[in-house]
């Protein structure tokens, strides 16, 4: 069985996980993650969260902060990654800050609070340290049909390369929908309890149901269990095709 091929030199611990990764789910196990991470917030800023959250739209990705190239590239990678493995999803980088909708800032570790600080204001970011404590974070804006219109994404640069691949990751997944952490589910990078470092097939399955056209933002979880018995043939067809996996 062919592994899929990362666009960086794995760190040893990735590849690791990489060889490791369990590839075979069921229907019901795939949709129990979908479920658990698509609906709810692990941090409820604002507004509703019993519907779907996502873009209607190409995503441009801006990365701002840190002189460090060698995370910049890294960044690149990883969204170049992430654009092959999810079909349907538009998303790419771009060097214009006026063009994108997606903006990742890099700071140092000492400087995290005071920049969460300056995103979300005093209050919201002192409860956001109390309630996650995070070495990485990220949110969205949506407008009134739930369609995501702006992310931020904020990433320390002077982790190693595992944590800064795994945060990366992550939180670029989240900005772009699935948004709630959950600790019931063991095979997703969306529990707390759970490193990757890299784009896994089971998450790889989440973000694919998400991004596929016949879900739409602002589906109820009625609406979306209607539909999923239609999807998942295809989904599984990408994503074994997509790495190299036997057809389902």
């Amino acid at each position: 069985m062919a592994l899929p091929q990362f666009a960086y030199a794995d760190p040893a611990s990735i590849a690791a996980r990489q060889r490791n990764d369990k590839k075979t789910f069921t229907d019901s196990q795939i949709i129990e993650g979908f479920m658990k991470t698509a609906f709810g917030a692990e941090y409820h800023l604002a507004g509703r969260v019993d519907r779907i959250r996502k873009y209607h739209m190409p995503v441009r990705v801006f990365i701002d902060g840190s002189s460090r190239i060698d995370r910049h590239t890294q960044i690149g990678k990883v969204i170049n990654d992430i654009a092959k493995r999810v079909q349907h999803l538009d998303i790419a980088v771009t060097n214009k800050r006026d063009d994108a909708n997606t903006i990742i800032t890099l700071v140092r570790d000492r400087d995290l609070q005071k920049t969460i600080t300056s995103f979300y204001g005093a209050e919201k970011a002192k409860e956001i340290r109390e309630s996650l404590d995070p070495q990485c974070l990220s949110g969205f804006r949506k407008n009134d049909e739930y369609e995501i219109q702006r992310s931020d994404v904020i990433l320390t640069v002077d982790s190693s390369d595992f944590v800064f691949l795994d945060c990366a990751y992550e939180e670029l997944l989240q900005s772009l929908g699935p948004i709630n952490d959950t600790n019931s589910v063991p095979w997703t990078m969306f529990n707390d309890d759970v490193s990757m470092g890299f784009f896994d097939i089971y998450d790889q399955y989440i973000m694919n149901i998400l991004y596929d056209p016949r879900i739409r933002a602002g589906m109820t979880v009625d609406e979306v269990r209607a539909v999923l018995p239609d999807i998942l043939p295809d989904v599984r067809s990408w994503v074994a095709k997509t790495n190299h996996l036997p057809s389902p």
